[in-house]
């Protein structure tokens, strides 16, 4: 399981011309999800992003949460974090795991982030066309997969 975290001032999602998600403050989280992801994997990076610091303090040092802050949370779906570029120019898909194994993950991704962080998780919706709209903090963008605990 793929993240790209986002701090953001503002975020939002829209499809077909509704607006289905948006946070002031806070974190915009891109979602990808393989096929042998598990919950320990929706464990890992839940607590993770509820944890992370990378809020300025007092002192103007990256040493706050998103909780801390008491900022808003907006999870999209995006099976092109598994995108690979190997072979030719047209990138291949094939990791990312077929909506009837990725539902269901995505669906307890936003279930238990909301419940790890403690606040309602903003949402686009899974598989649609969505256009997303943010004004990127800093900019700060921290990548983080499951397997890859660096």
């Amino acid at each position: 399981m793929r993240v790209l975290t986002q701090r953001v001032t503002q975020a939002s999602v829209t499809v077909a011309g509704t607006c289905t998600g948006r946070i002031g403050r806070g974190l915009l989280i891109l979602l990808g999800i393989e096929a042998t992801d598990t919950a320990e994997d929706i464990d890992y990076l839940c607590g993770k992003l509820s944890r992370l610091r990378i809020f300025s303090d007092a002192d103007g040092k990256m040493n706050q949460s998103v909780v801390d802050i008491d900022g808003g949370l907006l999870l999209v779906s995006q099976f092109t974090l598994y995108a690979s570029t190997k072979k030719g120019n047209r990138p291949g898909f094939t990791r990312s795991a077929p909506p009837a194994v990725a539902v269901p993950l995505y669906e307890r991704f936003i279930e238990r982030l909301g419940e790890v962080a403690g606040r309602p998780v903003q949402t686009g919706v899974f598989g649609a066309d969505m256009q997303v709209d943010l004004t990127n903090d800093g900019p700060v963008t921290i990548w983080m997969d499951s397997r890859a605990r660096e």
